[in-house]
């Protein structure tokens, strides 16, 4: 069967960097509590002028001229993200529209942190069977602007950004190996964003973001190690022959947890998310386009992807790079 591969990646954050000394000014937080608990730093915010389709475009146009990629040849666009510019159009229809993708089909994917791990698994399935032979994927999400910064359990965990890839067919073995995605819809009510839907358009219930902060980490513990292990079982493969992980970058007390667990070195496993925080759909795709950048991975190497997110969801993908 033909393969899906990763064949140029690009990334986008916005400007404004939102400090843990800057929130400590608005709830009652310290640089010191936010660090031993998460491990973030520091986030990027976007402005009232900027919507999600923005970081989306920008992220896009560096994954294209990275794969050498002309609009045209993108047959499938999906963006992954729970926060869109609006509720229709897509987002994906908007970027196609932006770039000329004159022969792509569009759509959005919502499937929160977990999205850019569902939308792999996704457009690799439209390549594997031969619908498609070039598709673009991006993880694009901006959260800020449905936090209440009053609550100090949500507003210091999140940040905005957009991480953009263009998959095409491979020639080898190589490109997507196996993928694994799941939900556990009866713990969706761990992780909500209540109002402006169509159970409460008028938003009576608020439009932020409200979560279980134990029940979350309880889960995103258990199902980062097993979405590991059997995405690699699905290969023959094992913990040992990873060259990189690259997980959902929710919080860095869950990461070396799950590393230990699984007998992974640092050296094996990206983090940045003491810069950005969480990012959401954008997570995985932004951390796996620095780590391209800074040389952790090279031909032949295995990677895993991993997230997990609000449904409740969670996902992986192998890939030999």
């Amino acid at each position: 069967m033909t393969k899906a591969k990763i064949i140029g990646t690009g990334s986008c954050l916005p400007p404004k960097v939102v400090t843990n000394d800057d929130l400590a000014k608005l709830v009652e937080t310290s640089d010191a509590w936010i660090r031993e608990r998460t491990g973030i730093l520091e986030r990027r915010v976007s402005d009232a002028a900027t919507a999600t389709s923005d970081l989306a475009l920008a992220a896009t146009e560096k994954a294209l001229k990275a794969a050498k990629t002309d609009p045209a040849e993108i047959e499938l666009v999906i963006v992954c993200t729970t926060t869109p510019d609006m509720l229709f159009p897509s987002v994906g229809c908007i970027l196609q529209d932006k770039l000329k993708m004159v022969n792509a089909a569009a759509f959005d994917l919502s499937a929160a942190c977990s999205g850019f791990n569902f939308g792999l698994s996704t457009a690799a399935s439209f390549i594997e069977t031969g619908k498609c032979k070039k598709a673009l994927l991006v993880g694009a999400d901006t959260l800020t602007k449905y936090l209440d910064w009053t609550d100090r359990g949500t507003c210091i965990l999140f940040g905005d950004g957009a991480g953009a890839v263009i998959l095409g067919s491979a020639e080898k073995e190589e490109g997507v190996l196996a993928s694994l995605i799941m939900s556990e819809g009866h713990l969706g009510s761990v992780l909500t964003m209540p109002g402006g839907g169509s159970r409460d358009p008028e938003q009576k219930n608020g439009r932020f973001i409200r979560m279980n902060g134990r029940e979350v980490f309880k889960f995103a513990v258990r199902v980062l190690e097993s979405s590991v292990r059997k995405v690699l079982e699905m290969a023959g493969k094992a913990p040992s022959d990873i060259d990189l992980l690259v997980p959902h970058q929710a919080n860095i007390r869950i990461i070396d947890h799950v590393s230990k667990k699984m007998g992974l070195p640092k050296e094996k496993v990206y983090v940045n998310l003491q810069k950005y925080g969480n990012t959401s759909a954008a997570s995985v795709p932004i951390a796996l386009d620095e780590a391209l950048a800074e040389g952790r991975i090279k031909s032949g190497d295995l990677i895993v992807l991993s997230g997990f997110g609000a449904g409740l969801t969670y996902g992986a993908n192998l890939i030999k790079w």
